[in-house]
């Protein structure tokens, strides 16, 4: 037997949640064939087989989070018996067990207040209650099921031919058949006659895949397990407010000389640009134990997406040789790619100053949150109309709201305030 332990994914956090199995118990697989899809810094990475041979065991469900370098899955190699493990782990005896368990379950569920006894007549046929049980596996298209669980499966009115087998070696298992229980059954296919048709069929459109499912908060007063990217997302903050000294100064820049149709969102990256490139010191990493720093010379920003499952930060590299047409379909891109949470995890990385627009709910200014090893945030709150002097007269402008959050360990207060100033000239600058 080998237990293949969950790898670092490239992101150096702890652990990792499982999203979904491509694999189960009892299948023979082959090096790199999808294995498992697990989630990590807000990413779904999919992890492929690691050597050929037979699944014997799963160390997770669904949900479950497993820490880095703890077991992920265990197999048998080729030619390598996994029957004994198979017997060891799923005797009848334990199944039947485990099924006269599920339907005490099942019963308090429905508040059935049966005798054990009446409990077991029913699962298992008036079998007795001592362990001499008829060591007999009846096999289904591969899947095996002992008496007990054919038992529970005509109690339940389960059909075995359709219930996913999750124990070694194929074995059906009581808590498979509870879970099939729980689907609803597929509705009977309607048949029909059709004319013959000279046109030829259309052909079968490629299924597209599924993105994984928006966490809804669920409200009932109990303490809840944070996953997925709402953990990643808590590691982070608390990493920042441990390590970093943030300092935030904020100003307006008025807009009202924009041209019509201008995209927001360009027009700020541009500015984010030109001041970093005035004051190179906020586009820079900072490495708070040597007490060193790094300025880079190219400027790939961050950009904070807020969605229901958390805080998502992708990457837009190299956005000084960006148009305002680039800078839109990126951002299309990136959109696209966190509705259906298939961005890849590099394209979450390496950042050097971040953007986040907070401003298209509401807010005028804020405190944002830096994450290491960058060293600043620009934040825009909601564009509003401000009545301003103009030549002696009061005229009605459109006004953005700017926070720029910067580490005082790493950028000193005029620093960041030129860089400020210099976001504001290009931002009220007619196009």
């Amino acid at each position: 037997m080998s237990i293949f332990k969950l790898p670092d994914l490239g992101e150096g956090l702890p652990d990792a949640e499982i999203v979904e199995w491509h694999v189960k118990v009892g299948d023979t697989v082959e090096v790199d064939q999808p294995m498992v899809s697990m989630e990590t810094a807000k990413a779904v990475v999919d992890v492929p087989v690691p050597q050929a041979g037979t699944v014997v065991k799963l160390y997770g469900e669904p949900g479950d989070v497993i820490d880095t370098g703890a077991p992920l899955i265990e197999f048998a190699a080729e030619g390598e018996a996994v029957e004994a493990a198979t017997e060891e782990a799923d005797t009848p005896a334990k199944l039947r067990a485990e099924a006269e368990e599920v339907l005490k379950d099942l019963n308090d569920e429905n508040e059935v207040t049966e005798k054990k006894e009446e409990n077991i007549g029913t699962v298992v046929g008036q079998m007795e209650s001592s362990d001499a049980v008829v060591d007999s596996m009846t096999d289904f298209g591969g899947k095996k099921a002992a008496p007990a669980v054919r038992a529970l499966a005509k109690k339940l009115g389960v059909d075995l031919n359709d219930v996913e087998a999750s124990g070694a070696g194929g074995v059906i298992r009581p808590s498979d058949v509870k879970a099939a229980a729980g689907k609803p059954k597929k509705a009977p296919v309607q048949t029909q006659q059709v004319k013959q048709s000279s046109q030829p069929a259309p052909a079968a459109k490629a299924p597209t895949p599924k993105a994984p499912p928006v966490s809804k908060p669920v409200v009932d007063d109990n303490w809840q397990q944070v996953k997925g990217s709402r953990r990643t997302m808590a590691r982070v903050m608390q990493n920042s407010h441990a390590n970093i000294v943030p300092t935030t100064i904020m100003d307006d820049a008025d807009i009202n000389n924009w041209q019509a149709g201008e995209d927001i969102t360009a027009r700020l990256i541009r500015s984010l640009v030109v001041a970093a490139q005035a004051e190179p010191t906020l586009n820079a990493w900072f490495d708070g134990d040597k007490l060193s720093r790094r300025l880079i010379s190219h400027i790939d920003v961050g950009i904070a997406v807020d969605t229901e499952d958390g805080l998502f930060v992708p990457t837009m590299r190299n956005c000084e040789s960006l148009t305002p047409q680039d800078v839109r379909n990126e951002m299309n891109t990136i959109k696209e790619q966190v509705k259906s949470r298939a961005i890849p995890p590099e394209a979450m990385k390496d950042y050097t100053i971040m953007l986040s627009n907070f401003g298209v709910y509401a807010g005028r200014y804020a405190t944002p949150v830096i994450t290491p090893p960058c060293v600043s945030i620009i934040a825009a709150g909601k564009l509003r109309h401000e009545v301003v002097p103009v030549l002696g007269g009061m005229e009605a402008h459109r006004i953005i709201p700017l926070s720029l959050t910067f580490d005082h360990r790493a950028v000193t207060g005029g620093e960041a305030a030129r860089f400020l100033a210099a976001m504001i000239n290009d931002l009220q600058k007619s196009r």
